[in-house]
């Protein structure tokens, strides 16, 4: 029932809107956490909440939020969002306590889980035509660029210039006229056939992310073997298993299984949660490492920071580039290759550090990182039913999610065990960035063996059979 708008271009613009507020969230953040923690007397694991409550959320409700779009009409879907994340803004900025801030921060999440992937299924039905919708995604993916490197000039500038509450007024003028906008340019469409809810898979992705979310946060604090942690790492391990037997019994499982008999497949999630998971931990302690033990401002912080932006952003369109004319398998290894060598260097960080020492490693996980984007969403969806090429989108976006998570707790969660000089307790989290640069550089090469292309070939069988059946 999509009609292309008069105004496409005007689509673009406000789907890019709440795109940026949302990227610019998360490295905006980051550059304002030490400030929080004077202010809010906060503790580390505090502060890996700031972060994690969001991420975790996201992660959480991304693939119910498309089915929403889907069922009640992505126009309405991506304003509510945009409401939700525009008035949770405005709550953040007024939190009084670490635990109010935590909470609108998951408010906050609940919209930003119904913006992202609503604002792409309503750009991809805009622009009908292939070439249009390739250059509509091309501006889409340097907006991304773009608020990685704005977040943390515009986070250090506003936090030292007014406080950490302003980083968080920036959202509420862009969503309100993103709001309006919408209202006035984007047509109201909906999917012919909307996939149905599943509620208990929904309950069961939820409890097992967020209860290792928490056991490994709050782990030192509690003690791992404490009846608490004991008792969420086995809730989520049950979680786990509950969806394994229970989504294959369904006909629209949130999770389709079949999807990960396909090595490129699994090899994809894998990979975006090696990747964003050092990309998470790397900003949470770097903006610590930065204001705490080099007592640089928060402006400077966010200055230092942004070579790596600027090399994600030069990356990024050279990655499509060799994924469109040699495949996924020189990008995914430069990536890992980057990202090894970068958390190696950032393994040797000390207090006397130089800067232009730490500026070469940044620029070096800048260009591991803005080399495996593209091949994760290129390798997640290649080669799968077409019908069938949204969810498995959605999927390789929830590992995103999962993975910067995860990244923010263990960095956080290894950096207060390992002892109290802050630089050397960063560095087993740098080793292990290492070790999934590895990851992902072996997995790139693994996934695209002929072995890998079999599984690939057999997966896409599997799945269109089942459909047809």
């Amino acid at each position: 029932m999509s009609t292309t708008p008069v105004r496409p271009y005007a689509v673009l613009a406000i789907c890019c809107m709440s795109l940026l507020v949302v990227s610019m969230d998360i490295t905006i953040v980051n550059v304002a956490l030490p400030a929080v923690r004077r202010d809010l007397d906060a503790s580390l694991s505090g502060l890996q909440w700031v972060i994690d409550a969001y991420t975790m959320v996201v992660a959480s409700l991304l693939m119910l939020a498309g089915s929403l779009a889907d069922r009640f009409g992505r126009r309405r879907t991506f304003q509510t969002g945009l409401a939700l994340f525009t008035l949770a803004s405005a709550l953040c900025s007024l939190a009084p306590d670490l635990p109010s801030l935590i909470a609108f921060r998951m408010l906050q999440a609940i919209g930003a889980s119904m913006l992202n992937p609503v604002a792409m299924s309503i750009i991809t039905n805009t622009f009908i035509e292939p070439k249009a919708r390739a250059g509509a995604i091309g501006v889409w993916g340097a907006v991304v660029g773009v608020s990685m490197a704005l977040g943390p000039l515009v986070g250090g500038g506003l936090t030292q210039l007014v406080g950490w509450r302003a980083i968080f007024w920036i959202n509420v003028p862009i969503g309100a006229a993103a709001i309006a906008l919408a209202q006035r340019f984007v047509p109201e469409s909906r999917a012919p056939t909307a996939r149905r809810a599943d509620p208990v898979g929904q309950v069961l992705v939820f409890a097992a992310l967020a209860s290792v979310t928490y056991a490994v946060i709050e782990g030192p604090h509690h003690g791992w073997t404490s009846p608490l942690i004991t008792a969420l790492f086995a809730i989520a391990a049950g979680a786990v298993l509950a969806l394994l037997v229970y989504e294959p019994r369904r006909a629209e499982p949130l999770i389709d299984l079949r999807f990960f008999r396909s090595v490129p497949f699994a090899s994809a999630t894998v990979i975006a949660v090696c990747a964003f998971g050092t990309f998470s931990g790397f900003l949470f302690l770097n903006a610590l490492y930065l204001q705490t033990v080099k007592q640089l401002s928060p402006f400077e912080t966010g200055l230092y920071t942004l070579p790596l932006a600027l090399a994600t952003i030069a990356c990024s369109p050279i990655s499509g580039m060799l994924v469109g004319s040699r495949g996924t398998r020189l990008p995914l290894v430069i990536a890992g290759v980057a990202i090894a060598t970068s958390g190696l260097m950032l393994a040797q960080i000390d207090a006397a550090t130089p800067l232009s020492w730490l500026v070469a490693a940044y620029v070096i996980f800048g260009i591991g990182f803005g080399m495996v984007n593209a091949p994760i969403t290129n390798t997640a969806v290649s080669g799968m039913p077409r019908a069938r090429a949204g969810l498995a989108a959605a999927i390789a976006s929830t590992s995103r999610q999962v993975g910067a998570s995860l990244g923010v707790a263990l960095g956080g969660t290894i950096a207060s065990v390992a002892g109290a000089d802050f630089a050397r307790a960063t560095h087993p989290f740098w080793w292990l960035v290492a070790g999934a640069g590895g990851v992902v550089a072996v997995l790139g090469f693994a996934s695209t063996t002929a072995w890998g292309e079999r599984s690939r070939r057999d997966a896409a069988v599997l799945i269109a059979e089942g459909d047809a059946a």
